[in-house]
Order: structure tokens, then sequence, then C-alpha cells
């Protein structure tokens, strides 16, 4: 009878243990490169948005100076999603390895008529008028294989430069790269958002070229996950992905606006006054309402790639298509 008691006790411990294993919520750790472009750091700016944070997930938040970081984070285990652009994608598929990678979201899309996009900006008594005029100069990224830099490079290409021949390209964080431009440690920066609307870097700089002139429609920034993670915690990615769309929607909302702003700023150390005239409104970065990346536009920026003789391989995104998640979160949204 002893025996049998103790038995029984370990089975039930057992039991117990389980169950609340199961309970625990999903800790989906999660890369960002830059805010307020990327939501990740600041998902869920007030309370009724996340119904089911804290309950069947938690999300844990990682800095990255740039997504090609994310690729090797991802590769051995550091985060759950990594927020990825058509360039970095294309590594993490062919040169890491990862075809068992599944699009589930997005975050931003440049090129998009009506809405903001990213500029290559020079000096204002810059003697470079245009793009050949770049030959022998410093070019600046965030992060070399990243989504600027091979739109970059893609526009030097079309102008028959080609990086470590007939430029050289240095990494600089954002917050940093007006700086470096206006020290003349460098000839051109992206002027991307919230930067480019510094009133401060917008008097010393002018536009050469832009997204649109370099590769049209950019799937600049979605998210990805391995599929064994996803089928592993289908329910409890739902439920995430259902609480991001209630964010994108809260942050979209006109009415929502004022306490949108101050809530990045608050965040980023941005001044109110430089993003209340575009942070979500159209002349922001597109963001799609239904957080749907345009899977043929990743299609067609890693073709173009391609041509330009960027990358060897092509890549057809349709393969990698898991928006079902998203898909099957708005059902509830909507309702």
């Amino acid at each position: 009878m002893r025996v049998q008691s103790i038995v029984a006790v370990a089975i039930a411990a057992i039991v117990l243990h389980t169950a609340s294993a199961q309970a625990d919520p999903l800790k989906i750790r999660m890369g960002w490169v830059a805010a307020p472009a990327s939501l990740v750091p600041i998902l869920f700016p007030t309370d009724g948005i996340a119904k089911h944070n804290g309950k069947s997930y938690t999300v844990e938040a990682t800095h990255f100076q740039g997504s090609p970081l994310q690729i090797t984070a991802l590769q051995s285990g550091q985060i759950d999603i990594a927020a990825l652009g058509f360039s970095s994608f294309s590594l993490a598929v062919e040169n890491a390895g990862m075809s068992d990678l599944r699009i589930i979201a997005d975050e931003i899309q440049w090129g998009v008529e009506g809405h903001g996009t990213a500029d290559f900006a020079v000096l204002k008594d810059s003697p470079i008028k245009k793009v050949e005029d770049l030959k022998g100069k410093v070019l600046v990224t965030n992060g070399i294989g990243g989504g600027l830099d091979m739109i970059m490079k893609a526009e030097m290409l079309k102008h028959g430069m080609i990086d470590k021949r007939d430029f050289s390209v240095i990494e600089i964080n954002f917050p940093n790269m007006k700086s470096v431009l206006e020290e003349r440690k460098a000839d051109l920066i992206p002027s991307t958002l919230p930067w480019s609307r510094n009133p401060a870097q917008a008097a010393i700089t002018r536009t050469l070229f832009t997204t649109a002139d370099a590769m049209g429609h950019v799937a600049l920034s979605f998210w990805v996950a391995h599929k064994g993670f996803l089928d592993k915690n289908h329910a409890a990615m739902v439920d995430f992905l259902e609480d991001y769309l209630r964010s994108i929607h809260w942050y979209l909302d006109p009415k929502n606006h004022d306490a949108a702003v101050k809530f990045v700023s608050d965040f980023t150390k941005v001044p109110v006054a430089t993003m209340q005239g575009w942070l979500f409104t159209k002349a922001d970065n597109y963001r799609d309402p239904n957080g749907l990346t345009d899977i043929d536009a990743v299609s067609r920026n890693i073709h173009t790639q391609r041509e330009l003789g960027l990358i060897k391989a092509d890549l057809d995104a349709r393969q990698y298509d898991g928006l079902a998640l998203i898909k099957e979160a708005a059902k509830r949204v909507s309702k």
C-alpha cells in the first residue's frame, strides 16, 4: 500500500506539473531594428488592446542594429520571430539554409503611392549632384546586407558602380547618421523616418535619390518564424497576431493620433513636434491595416536583386507564405 501511495503521489505530481507547464504563457522572443517603423517595442500602448498578453503569450523584445544580425539570432534559437526585409530574408533562406521560415505578418512597405518612403541624402552644399558623383565616396548604411543597404547598392549598380571597387560603405546607427554626414566622414546617408523629419537634419541635407528610384515598391520589413515554432504554438500565435492587429488599428485610428504620437515620443525620445504631422498618417511608411505582407513584392524585390547580381539565387516568396495565421486572427478582430 505504501508503494502504491508513493506511485500515486508521483503520478499526481507529474500531472500537476504538466498542467502547470501547459498553462504557462508562451514567451515570444522578437527582434526589432527601428521604432516606430517597427511596433515591436511599443506593441501595446494602452489597456484593452492586448486581450491575450500575459495569458496565452508574453513578448520579449530585443533590439538589433540591422536585420542581418537577426538571422544569426534566429538560427541559433535566441529569438523566435525576426523582423526581416526582402534582402535579409533571401540571405536567411539561401545562405543560412533556413528554408523552413514563414512570413507571418507585415511591418512597413516603401514605394506605396501616397505614402512615405526613404530617401538617400547628401549635404546641401555637397558637390555631389547626381548618383555618378558618388564614385570614390563613402556611403552609410545601418546594416550591411539589410534592406536599406541593398536598395542603395541597387541604385549604385544601375549607374555602373560596385561596392568596394567604386565606393565604400560604413555601418552607422540611425541616430548618429546626421553627425557623420555633417562632419563629412561620409558622403551619403539613408534619410528615413523619423530622422528625415528632424528640422536640424532637413536643414543641412538634400535628397539625391529615393527607394522608388532604386527598386519601386519595397517589402521592407516583415515578421518571419520557423515553421516548427508556428506549428507547435499555433493557438498562442493566433492570439498574439490578433492583439497585434488590434494594436495596428489603434495606432492608425485618427482619434488616437495625439495619444499615439505621445506614446512613441516617450519611448523614442523624439519630440512630439517632429512626429505630429506625419506619424501614423499617409505621410508615414505604409502599414497594411490587416498586417499582410505583399508576398509578390517580396518576390519582385528578390528577383531585382538577382538581376542586378547582388545575390546568386532567386526565390519565389509564395513558398514561404505563412499569412494564414494572421488571416485567422483577423476573423476574430472583425467580429
